[in-house]
């Protein structure tokens, strides 16, 4: 798309021209810098800073506090990509009054394009009521991490028949509240096609196939740099934790050693300046 400001509209393009759109995360400044520049469309600060940034067990314990403070910090670093600020758990399940202010809070103080919100059929009273408010929303069905407790863990969703139809009835009733595209996680493949055809707005995956309109991946994961767990449909790219640990080993034994800091690496001062000081010292 070249190096612009992407756009909803220009998201909404991506379906019509059958061009796949690609989004990744970021929770902080160098990590926004990096997706900028290595072209991606959407970068999304998710909830998952909950787990893989701040070391929490899950996405509930993530507040409107810690979702501003890293949205501020990644849009500082992107001049291009759409940026999608997450709605954390219990700042939009309360009320509608709620969740608009709490939108708004993530637009104005994060200063996000985009807010995200988790939930189908249930919340598009909430979505509607916020995309009439002025403030565009990108919808997330499947497996909502928020909510994964009452969907019997993080696992695959419609499995059957039944289960899958109501996945395309949330997509519907997103698409119908006025959302600008969705995200569509941890579904089979097949029923992700089914999806994003079955709705008029893009339809991004991650972990639903490649017949979707883009793909979605949390880059912690990607590059190898959070490994607790790695979800089935995580492709590690490259693995950068260990280098990590190699590097930070290799300090450790330099500055034993005192190979570091080197010359190199030290300033000096003229031989009459320290001997003057040696001298003043007596």
């Amino acid at each position: 798309m070249g190096a612009k400001k992407i756009t909803i509209q220009d998201v909404k393009q991506a379906k019509k021209e059958s061009r796949k759109l690609t989004m990744v995360t970021a929770y902080d400044y160098p990590f926004g810098l990096m997706a900028d520049e290595a072209g991606v469309d959407i970068v999304l600060v998710g909830d998952s800073l909950g787990m893989v940034v701040l070391g929490l067990d899950g996405t509930v314990e993530v507040t409107m506090e810690h979702m501003i403070h890293h949205i501020k910090a990644v849009v500082r670093g992107c001049k291009n990509a759409l940026v999608v600020g997450d709605m954390p758990f219990m700042s939009y399940n309360t009320s509608i009054r709620e969740a608009i202010v709490n939108a708004g809070r993530l637009m104005k103080e994060g200063g996000c394009d985009v807010v995200k919100l988790e939930g189908g059929v249930d919340f598009a009273p909430t979505v509607e009521a916020i995309v009439k408010a002025g403030i565009p929303v990108q919808g997330h069905i499947g497996l909502t991490p928020q909510t994964a407790s009452a969907l019997g863990g993080f696992k695959m969703q419609g499995k059957d028949a039944q289960a899958a139809r109501l996945i395309v009835d949330d997509a519907k009733a997103l698409e119908d509240a006025g959302v600008f595209s969705m995200i569509l996680e941890a579904v089979p493949a097949p029923l992700g096609e089914i999806v994003a055809k079955a709705v008029n707005i893009p339809v991004i995956g991650i972990g639903a196939g490649n017949k979707v309109d883009g793909q979605v991946l949390v880059t912690h994961d990607m590059i190898g740099l959070f490994d607790k767990f790695v979800p089935k449909f995580v492709k590690q790219y490259t693995k950068i934790r260990p280098i990590i640990i190699d590097a930070m080993k290799a300090y450790k034994k330099e500055v034993i050693e005192e190979v570091f800091p080197a010359e190199e690496h030290s300033f000096n001062m003229p031989e009459k300046t320290l001997e003057e000081l040696k001298e003043s010292l007596k």
